[in-house]
């Protein structure tokens, strides 16, 4: 919490007036205020995972193959596990590095269920998530709920830095991902999952 105050109030202000600006009930009411609450309880969260993880292991691994794509050439992404690929920490972007990264597609990831919770595309890979990005946010929703519950997480972050340098065809790859793994974090899969770590504010 920032209070603003010009020079002079700060210095008359001693310890024994500091405490008595708010009692310890106000200060406990207003602390527990701004705690993250858990969006779902124990089982439904359980439960809402297993749901999607189900999906990605079943339908997301094995896409019907229709007439129209019978005779169409290999993609990268039917060749493409994100799950084997190299994992990072989610803070990475937080370590000095000489890499200034590259075109990649990038795929966030609860390693504890292998559950694929977010697809996103970068010019540069050691830099996209330096700034502001929702991600973030909703990965901070759902570690929370976990703690709550005292459930194990294990995020991660896997860059696959083989994805095409012009960003149209990236994000076309991007997209198709997105598609294929309903992420729920990706606003386009919103409406499979009701996902309640991007619609709490």
């Amino acid at each position: 919490m920032t209070y603003r105050t010009d020079r002079n109030s700060v210095a008359s202000v001693t310890p024994v007036e500091q405490g008595q600006l708010f009692s310890a009930q106000e200060l406990a009411g207003t602390y527990k205020a701004h705690q993250p609450q858990p969006m779902l309880d124990a089982p439904s969260l359980v439960a809402w995972k297993t749901r999607v993880v189900t999906y990605q292991k079943t339908d997301a691994i094995n896409p019907v193959t229709t007439q129209g794509n019978l005779f169409a050439l290999a993609s990268p992404k039917t060749e493409l596990d994100p799950f084997t690929l190299p994992r990072q920490n989610t803070q990475f972007w937080r370590w000095k590095s000489s890499d200034l990264g590259v075109s990649a597609l990038y795929f966030v990831i609860d390693y504890e269920c292998d559950l694929l919770l977010y697809v996103g595309e970068t010019v540069k890979s050691e830099s996209r998530w330096r700034g502001e990005h929702d991600c973030k946010r909703y990965l901070l929703h759902y570690q929370q709920s976990h703690y709550s519950h005292d459930l194990p997480t294990q995020l991660g972050i896997a860059f696959w830095k083989d994805a095409p340098a012009k960003t149209r065809d990236r994000q076309k790859l991007e997209s198709e991902f997105i598609t294929q793994w309903r992420s729920p974090f990706n606003k386009e899969n919103w409406k499979f999952w009701a996902t309640p770590f991007v619609q709490h504010e």
